[in-house]
């Protein structure tokens, strides 16, 4: 059994869909927000590998596959973007400054948390892409002379947070209006927080789209300036 697996490129693929799918499943069954589809095919994708004791590298060898939509799923979102456009030009100041803030904001935690826990600089960079899409994010954790496959973890763990419990948060501070929900979840939480925004409406979906692409831009020109101040 273990030899087909780790001989068979096929079997990332399927572990990855199928433990999406089970997620999907035990997600519509039981409607509580914790059951998150990522979250659960995360999760047994890890108890698999660790209980059938296959190498991580066995399973890359047909996740990869996976790997390469992630670009031109990132691209997609501008579709519901272009379907409110008129709402974007009409509030297009506010949701740059909107965006704007929230990259700021991203890396002043994360500058505050590295003097608090007292991180290395590598350490401190690897953190600093935690709130943009992957696509980008590996490509600056590189740049940045980081821990990659950190980087990664914490881009996931950022978004499985934002899917989660994007919604809920912004109903804590009272955040209604539509747009800034959009704004706020996309910036913080990239396509992760992008697909529950969707999930909340149109303008949410159009204006997290929007954040993702924008924020991604803009966290590259402030982490070179983060960058130096540890």
């Amino acid at each position: 059994m273990k030899n087909i697996v780790t001989n068979s490129f096929a079997f990332g693929i399927l572990l990855s869909i199928g433990t999406f799918f089970i997620g999907s499943y035990i997600k519509k069954k039981c409607k509580f927000f914790l059951f998150n589809p990522l979250l659960i095919a995360i999760t047994i994708t890890i108890a698999t590998l660790t209980l059938l004791n296959i190498e991580y590298s066995c399973y890359h060898k047909g996740a990869k596959f996976l790997s390469y939509l992630l670009t031109p799923a990132t691209v997609a979102l501008a579709i519901p973007l272009y379907e409110q456009l008129k709402l974007l030009r009409k509030n297009l100041t506010a949701i740059l400054i909107g965006i704007t803030s929230g990259v700021i904001t991203s890396g002043v935690s994360i500058f505050a948390m590295a003097l608090l826990f007292r991180l290395s600089h590598t350490e401190y960079v690897t953190l600093l892409p935690k709130s943009i899409t992957t696509a980008i994010g590996i490509g600056l954790a590189k740049e940045l002379d980081g821990y990659v496959a950190i980087t990664v973890a914490t881009i996931i763990m950022t978004g499985l947070i934002g899917n989660i419990a994007g919604d809920l948060i912004c109903r804590m501070f009272g955040i209604r209006n539509p747009i800034a929900k959009g704004i706020a979840i996309g910036t913080a939480t990239h396509v992760m927080g992008t697909a529950k925004a969707m999930e909340l409406g149109k303008v949410e979906g159009a204006m997290s789209s929007l954040s993702v692409a924008v924020a991604g831009c803009i966290t590259v020109v402030v982490a070179i300036f983060f960058k130096g101040l540890i």
